[in-house]
């Protein structure tokens, strides 16, 4: 008569059955093929039991947890659901560093049967978490790279993907989101949304992912989950409810209370592995009867057949609420929020059940193709295995046996040793092997459908290529990932010898293929190796990795600023050279002025200075006025200042002489360079620097940090709003170059990692008087240096 019972009977069956029964979400509606005697007898022996679990298991649920084998195996002879499709989950864990997403993935791998052991995140047992396989993750206790694994829960598959929660690394969250079909949010219960949560939000929007939360660590000291679910309501501004209650905090958390179905859940055993559903403690009945008010009241704003229940004032059945939970979620209309405490081993069996109550299974989101013989226009993708292969390349990972390619099949199946086409070069390849990661290892497998998360080798390509059946004729491909800019750039060079160079230059090419968001380039300007990424984490980490995996010592440093020179008045110039060494020497003499030039000048001339030829007669022979033109390339491309080029001048050259013996191409070329030189010392030269626009946006309240945090850097504020949903406050300034070296960190500090910038070129300015003096004086001590030496 109520869905409690009926899990009860199923868990009973379950114990004495040689076969799983599986309940397919949401209804829960058991297909039974056994007399209705047997099922009340089952009753009546649960009825007169002295506990309400069996076997240490729970009641209250739709499976019985699998078996703990040490070494689990993947099997395709997962539970189908009504349509007869394969039950799939493919969801990623994110959250800001340090709430837990490694060490609730290690939990989920422990209960699935994955692994058979819990390992400490910073690897302080000498092994490590599983997911975190790379020694720098392991040494600094973070995660670096995405890592995907997968596991069975149900009688579902499920495809993991743990994600970093360093804002440097947030482009491995970007590509995950980009493929999974659900995502659950992690937030630690003291200190709530952080700003790497405010990123994974506005992530987990773009790409319209359902997702779960999970409040985490509420053995803490200070945890709070009402605390952290009114953030998610103000803070993320998402329609999120408990579907938990925790029974304790902090050191007295147990377990958790099950609002939908009211019961209680408390962990026991030695790693939380047996969940034993109690009764819902007494002290707590007013609590669980508010929380689940409001879970109804919540649903009901966003679900049709929910209101019209709460509107008639009935009572909603467990079974109603669970199906109004999974349809908001699915349109991203609702959070359900869980609670736990993954250290501590709680909780996280319940959440799994969320997982698959919840969250939508691949053939349950839309996916949109564009075809590209029409326009890009869209195609809606049937997401089933026998339609004609769509798979997308998310992330590329070079190993030591060669490049792995990640991609998830969208529609479609992928069979080892047949031959597909990249859609966006028109290439046909052989896959000559399919694999399932688990962390850093892998399990070879024959065919992939539509829904699987799976990699391959030996397939070249780029990130975010997408493939096709090599017969197949339409040209199919999935949209691109958003790839955020990089802030933040350091000089490397590699130490001397050939080896390293070559090593050098793998090591970025690598680096830069798997990692969009890492940008490699030689300033033409300076001749200095430049890279740029998210932040000083996401840097260091590249520069440690040639280190380790290419032993390419490297020298690092902030990069030169290219500094422009210019004048700021007109000066003649009249010089001659003349040397004479014995036989013919060199002779040439040229007359003419220099003068600035206007911006709009500079940009019709379409270059920074310009040569102007006004010579009439042959005093200078016309076979030495190209000479003449290359001697004020010298001279602009080395001033006379600080040897930076030379900017927005104009040189005239009026007249001159030569002679009939010593005069030749380089002594016009030295004439010219030197006069041009010796003009603009006498000029009223100055120093320009570049100055960028930067746009700034962050929380409101910190609006004027940011602005006095500009004003120090010798910004100048242009314009001060708002976003347009009025949460953020948008600050756009133009700051010289030399002054946004460590802004990165200082923002971040100033704004409690909630802010973020952007910057691109504006212009070139004159630095000031005292700056300019102390770049002569630098310059020219660089210059003595290198003449002593």
């Amino acid at each position: 008569r109520n869905s409690f019972l009926i899990d009860s009977v199923v868990s009973l069956l379950r114990r004495a059955a040689p076969v799983e029964i599986c309940l397919p979400p949401p209804a829960r509606t058991p297909i039974l093929s056994m007399a209705s005697a047997s099922i009340m007898g089952a009753a009546a022996r649960l009825r007169n039991s002295v506990r309400p679990y069996v076997g240490g298991h729970r009641i209250g649920s739709a499976y019985r947890p699998p078996p703990r084998p040490s070494v689990f195996r993947w099997s395709s002879s997962s539970t189908l659901d009504s349509s007869g499709r394969k039950l799939i989950r493919n969801i990623g864990i994110s959250a800001h560093i340090d709430s837990g997403k490694t060490t609730l993935t290690e939990r989920i791998l422990y209960y699935t049967g994955r692994i058979g052991s819990i390992h400490d995140v910073r690897g302080k047992d000498g092994v490590g978490a599983k997911m975190d396989s790379m020694d720098l993750e392991r040494e600094k206790g973070i995660t670096i790279q995405s890592a995907a694994t997968h596991c069975m829960w149900g009688g579902a598959h499920v495809n993991i993907i743990d994600t970093p929660g360093h804002v440097d690394f947030t482009v491995e969250v970007e590509r995950a989101l980009r493929v999974l079909d659900g995502g659950v949010m992690v937030l630690c219960g003291v200190s709530g949304v952080q700003s790497q949560s405010l990123t994974v939000d506005r992530q987990m929007k773009r790409y319209g992912v359902p997702r779960v939360a999970f409040v985490n660590k509420l053995d803490r000291t200070g945890a709070n989950p009402h605390k952290v679910l009114g953030e998610l309501r103000s803070e993320l501004a998402l329609n999120a409810a408990a579907v938990q209650a925790p029974i304790g905090l902090e050191g007295e958390h147990v377990g958790v209370v099950d609002i939908v179905e009211h019961v209680g859940y408390v962990f026991e055993g030695e790693r939380g592995e047996e969940v034993v559903a109690v009764p819902v403690p007494a002290a707590m009945e007013a609590e669980v009867a508010e929380l689940r008010r409001e879970l109804i009241e919540r649903l009901a704003d966003v679900d049709e057949a929910m209101a019209e229940t709460f509107i008639m004032e009935e009572d909603p059945t467990a079974a109603e609420i669970r199906a109004a939970i999974r349809r908001q979620t699915l349109a991203c209309q609702f959070v359900p929020v869980f609670l736990g405490s993954a250290y501590k081993n709680k909780g996280v069996q319940r959440l799994l059940d969320g997982v698959l109550d919840y969250l939508p299974a691949p053939h349950e989101r839309t996916n949109v193709a564009l075809d590209v013989d029409k326009d890009e226009e869209p195609v809606a993708l049937e997401g089933t295995s026998t339609g004609d292969l769509v798979a997308l390349a998310f992330k590329l990972e070079e190993t030591q046996f060669g490049q792995i390619t990640y991609v998830r099949i969208y529609q479609g199946t992928l069979t080892r040793g047949t031959a597909i086409r990249n859609v966006s070069t028109g290439k046909k390849v052989k896959v000559p092997r399919i694999v399932r990661m688990h962390s850093a290892e892998m399990e070879d497998i024959d065919t992939a459908a539509a829904g699987d998360v799976v990699a391959l080798f030996g397939v070249e390509c780029k990130s975010m290529d997408t493939f096709g059946s090599a017969a197949n004729k339409h040209n199919l491909v999935m949209s691109s990932m958003f790839v955020a800019e990089p802030v933040m750039s350091l000089s490397i060079t590699p130490a001397r010898g050939g080896k390293n160079q070559d090593n050098f230059g793998k090591g970025l090419g690598k680096f830069t293929k798997e990692d969009p968001t890492l940008r490699v380039k030689l300033d033409p300007a300076t001749q200095e190796t430049i890279i740029s990424g998210m932040g000083e984490l996401h840097l260091e980490v590249y520069i440690e990795r040639l280190r380790r995996e290419y032993e390419v010592e490297c020298t690092v440093g902030r990069p030169t600023v290219s500094y422009k020179e210019t004048i700021n008045k007109k000066r003649e110039f009249d010089f001659t050279h003349k040397k004479q060494t014995g036989g013919s020497g060199q002779y040439a003499k040229v007359i003419g002025y220099i003068e600035p030039m206007t911006e709009e000048e500079v940009e019709e001339c379409g270059a920074p200075y310009e040569f102007d030829n006004r010579v009439i007669g042959t005093n200078i022979p016309p076979e030495y006025l190209p000479s003449c033109g290359k001697g004020v390339v010298d001279a602009m491309q080395q001033g006379a200042l600080v040897g930076a080029e030379g900017q927005a001048v104009r040189v005239v050259l009026l007249d001159g002489a030569s002679h009939q013996v010593d005069s030749s191409d380089m002594a016009f070329r030295f004439c010219m360079a030197s006069a041009v030189r010796k003009a603009m010392r006498e000029a009223s030269p100055s120093i320009l620097e570049p100055v960028m626009k930067v746009e700034v946006v962050g929380p409101e309240e910190f609006q004027g940090t940011i602005i006095a945090g500009l004003n120090r850097r010798m910004g100048l504020i242009q314009t001060a709003g708002v976003t347009e949903d009025g949460r953020d406050a948008v600050i756009i300034a133009e700051v010289p170059l030399n002054q946004m070296f460590g802004y990165s960190t200082d923002i971040r500090s100033a704004t409690q990692g909630k802010g973020t910038f952007t910057m691109e070129y504006a212009r070139h300015t004159p630095v000031t008087r005292d700056a300019q003096e102390e770049l002569i004086k630098k310059h020219q001590e660089e210059r003595d240096k290198a003449n002593a030496a």
